[in-house]
């Protein structure tokens, strides 16, 4: 149930039942007088920002692209949950809802994940109204498939290009309200810094990326919709320029940081293949409906292939351990993300990975290929069709569902997936944790929202697949509009805020300051030295495993570098021009601090929990161990640059019972 956001974390659960009254609303009228401003234009801002230009409001949205169509929402491939039922194969919201919390390993707060549950249904009719062309079956209806960690097939999808398909939508929304003018787009613009006035959340300073200008931007209401902070491990699935700067800037003014240590690794992307890569490239999840996820059951066969003296191909259906399978046979190869790859990390560390690396398992999509090859040819009365014929309608069906992926496979590694198996290893790919928000996603600043992934609301310590698009869309276009209305409806009376008051004069001297002295230090290293030595110490204290010997030693590593790199980084350039070497350092002097607060996170957890896996909390099995009499909570820290002070959120758990992960 909504309860006010300037309770503190700490007093949260017992605040849950004091406010099941309907939420204040904001007349049509009184939207004219209010100004929001929204930084972020992916699926959770651009739908904000669509929505609330659609409702009345004043809406300022800025995006450091330059056009909101770049914001990474656009790489996700595979789908979108939504609980439709329309297999008929015993979905309903509760199921969802379900799913989300046990997938999340009860980490995560019921009420929230409940609404998003309720709501996904409402997703999938405005996207088809916008034009959004999911996939469709035979007969013209909406398609399903299955995703990892349920038993249903919830999630719908436009081929291989769902998110972007889904962000062409919301932009067309967007670009509408601002043809209107209801809407002003401020592209090539970053947010520096957060301003307060009176303890609210009043407005930004932003710096125009083109010319290095500082501005003030001044409203009733900031809301943040900035994504994650994956990229603080250097390597991952996120764009090169995905950050969590502005999220940071807002915690450096007093927001709490939910959870920052619960990090998802994704089992199926592109393994590392050298030094010289920047990022990594996700293969989507919809991929293990089809695929198996094998290693050699011998070491010596394994050895053999990362030589290359053979192959995947040169092993027999005997020797070949389908480990998830085996593992997992409820949910076989669509088991979570943490746990399958969890279980590629164990499957590598016992000498059995397939690369040159010793990083990378199999996954294979032969017998799909002789299943959906079998079908099409008794469809076609081809009864007697061969070997080779009935390879050939199968590589035909699976190229449909999954064409450009394989064609994005192929370009980066030169291997054809239709006749060699993947090669596919665990990666960053998302962050469950970020700013602390209430039932109204409003952060303990008062004025001040995140929704997305900039939030931790709803995914606790593992997300689902597919349901980042869902959460994003659930925020932008219907929870937020409603739950906003609690704040600005007090705020009715309170004139536009003037951005020349001192409180606007003031953060921008400071966000200038830190820019001046930034560039003032004049060093030996590139920022991005600097970003990929701190993604190296992330990946390896607190990375896919963790102990406290280890994240104590990261944290002391990381605070090492910090104070190396506020002597000795070098900035190209000048301020007051195009200057990205300087976007990137601001960026990485954020990413120092959020990664020292990630160690101390992951180091407060003595617990095992979904993408949180402290190696000396784990079962006889190597399952995850959690420790519910003491950590069944939210950890929401408050920072401070010598102890960060952490606030605790209980977690009650009313509509499902509070037990072990079982996906056997």
């Amino acid at each position: 149930m909504p309860f006010q956001s300037n309770v503190p974390p700490g007093e949260l659960s017992d605040k849950w039942k004091q406010y099941r009254s309907s939420m204040p609303l904001v007349a049509p009228n009184n939207k004219r007088r209010l100004e929001v401003i929204i930084v972020g234009t992916g699926l959770a801002g651009g739908a904000a920002a669509a929505t609330f230009g659609e409702l009345g409001y004043n809406v300022k949205v800025f995006t450091f692209h330059d056009s909101p169509r770049r914001a990474h929402s656009i790489a996700a491939q595979g789908g979108i949950n939504a609980a439709k039922n329309y297999q008929n194969d015993g979905d309903s919201v509760y199921r969802l809802f379900y799913d989300t919390i046990k997938g999340g390993d009860y980490r995560s707060r019921e009420a929230n994940v409940h609404r998003l549950a309720e709501v996904s249904v409402n997703i999938i009719d405005q996207a088809v109204a916008q034009g959004v062309p999911f996939a469709r079956d035979y007969g013209g209806l909406l398609a399903n498939r299955s995703f990892g960690g349920v038993q249903v097939s919830r999630t719908f999808y436009a081929r291989g290009q769902t998110g972007q398909q889904l962000l062409l939508g919301a932009y067309q929304s967007l670009s509408r309200q601002i043809s209107l003018g209801n809407v002003q787009l401020f592209n090539r613009h970053e947010m520096v810094d957060l301003v307060m006035e009176d303890g609210k959340a009043r407005g930004i300073i932003a710096r125009n990326l083109l010319t290095g200008e500082t501005e003030r931007h001044a409203a009733h209401a900031v809301v943040l919709g900035t994504g994650g902070y994956g990229n603080v491990f250097y390597l991952s699935t996120n764009a090169m320029n995905s950050n969590g700067s502005a999220a940071w800037r807002a915690v450096k003014q007093g927001a709490y940081m939910a959870n920052p240590c619960f990090t998802q690794i994704h089992p199926t992307c592109i393994p590392v293949s050298g030094e010289y890569q920047s990022k990594l490239t996700l293969m989507s999840e919809s991929l293990r409906n089809d695929g198996r996820v094998w290693v050699p059951r011998k070491q010596d066969d394994a050895a053999a292939i990362r030589e290359g003296k053979r192959t995947g191909l040169d092993i027999a259906e005997g020797d070949r351990d389908y480990y998830l399978e085996r593992r997992y046979p409820a949910f076989g190869n669509l088991v979570p993300r943490d746990v399958a790859s969890r279980a590629a990390k164990t499957a590598c560390d016992e000498g059995l990975g397939v690369s040159p690396t010793g990083l990378a398992v199999y996954l294979d999509f032969d017998a799909a290929i002789e299943r959906y090859g079998k079908s099409r040819a008794h469809s076609l009365n081809e009864y007697s069709a061969d070997d080779m014929r009935i390879r050939e309608l199968g590589v035909a069906v699976i190229a449909e569902k999954y064409g450009n992926l394989f064609e994005m496979y192929e370009k980066i590694t030169g291997e054809d997936p239709y006749v060699m198996p993947m090669k596919i290893y665990p990666a960053v790919h998302y962050t469950m944790g970020g700013l602390w928000v209430d039932y109204n996603l409003q952060t303990n600043i008062p004025g001040l929202f995140a929704i997305g992934e900039a939030n931790f609301s709803d995914h606790g310590a593992n997300r689902l697949g597919a349901s980042a698009l869902m959460q994003g869309l659930a925020d932008g276009y219907f929870v937020l509009p409603y739950t906003i209305g609690t704040f600005l409806s007090q705020e009715i009376r309170n004139p536009m805020v003037d951005p020349e008051g001192p409180a606007f004069k003031d953060a921008e001297a400071k966000a200038q300051a830190r820019i001046e002295k930034i560039m003032s230090i004049n060093g030996t290293k590139s920022a991005e030295t600097f970003h990929r030595e701190l993604g190296k110490i992330m990946w390896e204290y607190c990375g896919m495993a963790r102990n406290a010997e280890g994240l104590q030693k990261g944290r002391r590593m990381i605070r090492e570098l910090r104070d190396e790199f506020w002597s000795s980084v070098y900035v190209p350039g000048r301020i007051k021009e195009y200057n990205p070497e300087l976007e990137k350092a601001l960026r990485v002097a954020d990413f120092l601090e959020l990664g020292e607060l990630m160690m101390l996170d992951a180091l407060d957890r003595n617990e095992s929990c979904g993408g949180h896996f402290r190696e000396e909390y784990q079962s006889e099995e190597g399952e995850a161990l959690r420790r519910d009499d003491e950590y069944a909570y939210v950890s929401a820290w408050e920072w401070d640059d010598n102890d960060p002070i952490l606030h605790k959120e209980e977690l009650i758990f009313e509509n499902v019972e509070l037990k072990t992960r079982s996906y056997k």
